[in-house]
C-alpha cells in the first residue's frame, strides 16, 4: 500500500506538470486572447502548486515509511528522497514566492501602461516568469528521473 500511495503521488505530480506545461497552458494561449489566457492560468496556478506541494509531502512521507518498513534506506531510496525534497522545495518556492509577486505585477501592468514604471514592471514579470518556467522544467526532469528510480527499485 505504501508503494502504491508513493507511486500515485509521483504520477499525479509529474502528470500534472506534463499536462499543464504541454497541453493546458499552450492550448489556453493559442485559443484565447493573451489577457484572458493569462487570467485563466493565474486562477489555475495556486491549485497547481497546491497539488504539487501535497504530492511532494505524500511522496516524501511514503518514501520514508518504505525505508523504515524495510529496516534500511537503500542508496536508490536515499537518492529518491533527496530528489523529491528538491522538487518539493522548488514547487513550494515557485508557488509561495514567485507566483504571488508575479500575479501582483501582472495585475498592476494594465493600470500602469504608458507610465514610466511599466517597462520595469514588465521586465520584472518576465524575469519571474522565466524562473517559474525553469523551476517547472527542473521539477519535470527530476520527477522523470525519480520515476525511473522507482521503476527500477525491486
Amino acid at each position: 500500500m505504501l508503494r502504491y500511495l508513493h507511486l500515485i503521488a509521483l504520477v499525479v505530480w509529474i502528470g500534472g506538470v506534463i499536462f499543464f506545461s504541454l497541453v493546458a497552458a499552450p492550448t489556453l494561449f493559442q485559443s484565447l486572447p493573451r489577457e484572458v489566457a493569462g487570467r485563466a492560468t493565474s486562477v489555475i496556478f495556486p491549485r497547481y502548486y497546491l497539488v504539487g506541494g501535497i504530492a511532494a509531502g505524500v511522496a516524501l512521507l511514503t518514501a520514508a515509511a518504505i525505508g523504515l518498513a524495510a529496516g534500511r534506506f537503500s542508496r536508490a531510496l536515499v537518492v529518491e528522497i533527496v530528489l523529491i525534497a528538491l522538487m518539493g522545495g522548488m514547487t513550494i518556492f515557485a508557488g509561495q514566492v514567485i507566483l504571488p509577486e508575479a500575479q501582483r505585477i501582472r495585475m498592476t501592468l494594465p493600470s500602469i501602461e504608458g507610465s514610466p514604471e511599466h517597462p520595469a514592471a514588465q521586465a520584472r514579470w518576465a524575469v519571474l516568469h522565466r524562473r517559474s518556467v525553469r523551476l517547472n522544467g527542473a521539477v519535470l526532469v527530476l520527477g522523470l528521473a525519480t520515476l525511473w528510480i522507482v521503476a527500477r527499485r525491486p
